[in-house]
């Protein structure tokens, strides 16, 4: 007998793999593989989830109404222009549903985030990754992609796991590049944690024009990667589209209400941003200190590159044996990587001291000791 069969090209899907949480036999482990927020969740979001609890048998708002004001209001958007999605990944896999398909390419930088090409190739895009300079998207090179069938342009800005960002002048070089039936996403997971002048996460963009879509999360500084929270800012007709595709009660009682919380916590951003502007530089020093390169970062994370990938394995399995877990990146093409979160002070200071003392360790990898 012949099982049912999925369309070929689903098959051709690697399954996306998250940053792992446990290390057996150890049991203080310090997760620093996700990218989520060093303060965990914000304490009004905590009180709020827990309020909701004897209104779980009710369906939520499938319109996230509430939700939608909030983040308008935080954000000086107007909400009708907003759709929430159960974390940017959902609204990822309804763009590339909505606007790809069959005979209509994806176009993404070669280190973009995974699930664009995951939800492209779902959809049945041919999905295009272009290189990049410097491990910094390509503005030149992604437009050199673009051809009559392209209908999307992805771009993560800053990039997981690169952590690279365009300013906004090159954003809108490559929105001006593009061609009117092209609708150009940008990716701003980690806005928030971005102080730096030339930076806007799209809303600049999105407001000048009606082919640009723009995807925030709750999951990174905010704190809510486990209620599955994401949004998008669009033009009205973008957000028809949403509308017409997403689930109908696609953000549950209790992530609304976590969400809504979040948004009005005080400091809570301000505090979130300062800690990794300041711990970032000091992982950064302190592993570069070590004879290891990172790469500059935007995000929430660092870059480690050990040059091979055995030293990467290496490295990795000797942070797992210290009960310290990271993220080894070679499905994103870069298996001589590993991402880093910025955690805690604490968890920064042991991650330079444990790969401190791995690089002092000749052993551990041949040849290291004659790394410059």
């Amino acid at each position: 007998m012949t099982p049912p069969r999925p369309r070929p090209e689903v098959l051709e899907i690697s399954p996306y793999v998250g940053g792992e949480s446990t290390v057996p036999g150890v049991n203080r482990v310090l997760k620093l593989s996700s990218n989520e927020g060093a303060f965990g969740v914000p304490p009004g979001a905590q009180e709020a989830y827990r309020r909701t609890a004897e209104e779980l048998h009710r369906y939520p708002d499938g319109d996230a109404a509430e939700l939608r004001r909030a983040i308008g209001a935080r954000f000086k958007l107007d909400p009708a222009r907003i759709v929430c999605g159960c974390g940017s990944d959902d609204l990822i896999y309804q763009l590339c549903l909505a606007y790809g398909g069959h005979g209509r390419d994806i176009v993404m930088s070669a280190h973009g985030f995974a699930i664009y090409h995951i939800a492209g190739t779902y959809a049945g895009s041919r999905v295009i990754k272009t290189p990049e300079r410097d491990l910094t998207a390509d503005v030149d090179a992604l437009l050199a992609a673009v051809s009559a069938s392209t209908r999307l342009v992805f771009l993560a800005n800053p990039n997981n796991p690169t952590g690279s960002m365009l300013s906004y002048e090159e954003v809108a070089r490559l929105r001006a590049g593009l061609p009117q039936e092209v609708l150009l996403v940008l990716d701003a997971a980690y806005a928030e944690y971005i102080d730096r002048p030339d930076y806007d996460p799209g809303i600049r963009i999105v407001d000048a024009t009606d082919n640009t879509v723009m995807l925030r999360t709750f999951s990174k500084i905010f704190g809510l990667g486990g209620m599955r929270i994401g949004w998008a800012y669009g033009p009205p007709a973008v957000i028809d589209v949403f509308n017409r595709v997403r689930a109908p009660f696609n953000i549950s009682i209790a992530a609304q209400a976590a969400a809504i919380a979040a948004l009005a916590e005080p400091g809570w951003v301000e505090k979130g941003r300062a800690h990794n502007k300041e711990y970032r530089a000091k992982l950064t020093e302190g592993l570069r200190a070590a004879r290891i390169k990172v790469w500059p970062s935007e995000g929430n994370f660092v870059l480690a590159d050990f040059a091979t990938p055995e030293r990467a394995k290496a490295a990795d399995e000797f942070m797992r044996s210290r009960g310290a877990i990271t993220r080894p990146v070679g499905g994103y093409g870069l298996p001589h990587c590993l991402r880093i979160t910025v955690g805690t002070a604490e968890e920064v200071e042991i991650v330079i001291a444990t790969l401190t003392e791995f690089m002092g360790s000749p052993g551990q990898v041949p040849g290291l000791a004659s790394r410059a």
